[in-house]
């Protein structure tokens, strides 16, 4: 089985099997509180997806606010780190992608939207899914005025998304693994610096 855990918009827990089957799914699409309702959806999905072993973790790697990335990244780490299994960092944007793609049949060219705050959004660049039946990838994430977003953009065609399912991001990391390809690094996505820093701290800027 294969666990996902993603706090770059609300909050999602999901298992899958081996083959890509959704076991459980539990999610709050609150973007705050994350600390608050990750243990409490981590129980239910383990308890729905009752046997079997859990063999790696993906994390939801962002775009995203950096104390809700933090939070569940922390959490698929230590879960790893207690079951020794390895964790698969996604960008989150793959899974909305996939969501796009083989749930609502989105073809062509699409921009995954998502808010990041200040009257801004995050947006990705997608094209349908690779030889892997991942999203393929035609530009970068970017930091864009929430008022300029259509005009970068230039036309093609946007998918605001407020949610983030799970289960799809268990299931490209599954692919990803069966592939041997490696999504992301082991740095959040984070787009913009912390509000909140230490005097005399270095300040680090996710890539």
């Amino acid at each position: 089985m294969i666990l996902a855990v993603d706090t770059s918009l609300g909050t999602a827990v999901a298992l899958i099997d081996d083959d890509g089957t959704r076991l459980s799914d539990a999610s709050a699409a609150d973007p705050l509180g994350h600390a608050e309702v990750i243990g409490e959806l981590l129980v239910r999905a383990l308890a729905e997806a009752a046997a079997g072993r859990i063999d790696r973790v993906v994390a939801g790697m962002g775009p995203g606010p950096f104390t809700g990335l933090r939070i569940g990244i922390a959490t698929a780490r230590t879960f790893a780190l207690g079951r020794g299994i390895p964790v698969v960092p996604v960008p989150s944007h793959f899974a909305a992608a996939l969501t796009a793609i083989e749930q609502h049949s989105v073809t062509g060219p699409f921009a995954i939207v998502t808010d990041a705050r200040r009257r801004e959004v995050a947006i990705t660049v997608f094209d349908g899914t690779d030889a892997d039946g991942i999203p393929q990838l035609l530009a970068d994430t970017v930091l864009v005025a929430r008022v300029d977003a259509d005009e970068h953009l230039q036309g093609i065609r946007r998918i605001d998304v407020e949610t983030l399912s799970g289960v799809d991001l268990a299931r490209v990391g599954a692919r990803a693994v069966a592939a041997g390809r490696t999504l992301a690094g082991a740095e959040p996505l984070y787009l913009r610096q912390p509000d909140v820093t230490v005097p005399g701290a270095l300040k680090r800027v996710g890539s």
